[in-house]
């Protein structure tokens, strides 16, 4: 490498540290990319993926951390009742919250939103010194559409690449715990896919192994993190089926899951207490 790049490498990667070393304010504003997002189409807020933090007050902090993903069918997010809301609820009970804001269809399809996920959970991962944050206790919630892009970082994470030249690329995107409301989970059982928010990630590709491999009943391992998964079983919008195919999955391979079934409200009932205290429980015993 010339020598003006190798100092232009340093001088991009200590900038970066310097950049990170800033304490987290509640309401921050994290861009994913200081540049650019990976097949980016313009400069608009709409094309800009972003974390809102949500800090607990002095002294309230565990040092845990969660992603919060809104639904809204891949084309819109729901960021107060599945934002806001919810990275207050967090902050309330002692983690850190960061609601993310990923790019939508029509404009932006797979992987552009993937892309986006993973780069929030290495975001907050390579920063977790700086923040006062455990990198090791980093999990994801996601609410409907939201859910589906849950279980894809939970089923599709990367350990990170060591020589890349951004450190944020450098660790790893696997989520700790993953908790998924009323979730869209399968693209290609018909009788239980949510078309709406698989044309809204896919757009017009319906290629038969990008389907199979967008169905996250159908790509959990051994490595999947612990699931939380609540869905109400008269759900008019996603059928319950999604969330039955997943968990059973999760128990084939012997994935701890607490699978919460029942007369909940429908689909989209946002933070209730018929299954808010039973998931802070259960985040206790994750030692969240």
């Amino acid at each position: 490498m010339h020598p003006c790049a190798t100092a232009l490498c340093l001088l991009s990667f200590f900038c970066a540290i310097k950049a990170s070393a800033d304490p987290l304010q509640s309401n921050q504003t994290i861009r994913l990319w200081s540049g650019d997002a990976p097949l980016a189409q313009g400069n608009d807020s709409v094309d800009i993926p972003t974390l809102t933090a949500f800090v607990p007050t002095a002294g309230n902090a565990t040092g845990s951390a969660i992603i919060v993903c809104p639904g809204g069918g891949y084309t819109h997010l729901s960021g107060v009742k599945e934002g806001s809301v919810i990275g207050t609820w967090l902050a309330n009970n002692g983690i850190t919250a960061f609601v993310l804001k990923y790019r939508l269809g029509p404009k932006y399809h797979y992987p552009a939103e993937f892309d986006d996920v993973e780069r929030a959970i290495r975001t907050v991962r390579a920063n977790a010194a700086a923040w006062n944050l455990d990198p090791h206790r980093l999990g994801i919630i996601g609410f409907s559409a939201g859910g589906h892009l849950t279980s894809m970082a939970a089923t599709h994470f990367t350990l990170g690449d060591p020589k890349a030249d951004d450190p944020v690329e450098r660790v790893s995107s696997r989520p700790d715990l993953q908790i998924l409301l009323y979730p869209v989970i399968t693209m290609t059982d018909e009788a239980s896919v949510h078309k709406g928010s698989r044309t809204a990630l896919l757009g017009p590709n319906r290629a038969a192994d990008l389907l199979l491999s967008l169905s996250s009943e159908k790509q959990v391992t051994k490595d999947t993190p612990p699931a939380f998964i609540a869905q109400s079983f008269n759900d008019p919008v996603v059928p319950i089926a999604n969330s039955d195919a997943y968990a059973a999955a999760l128990m084939k391979f012997n994935i701890p899951v607490v699978y919460l079934r029942g007369p909940y409200g429908g689909h989209g009932f946002g933070l209730t207490d018929a299954w808010s205290g039973q998931c802070i429980a259960w985040l206790k015993t994750k030692k969240f």
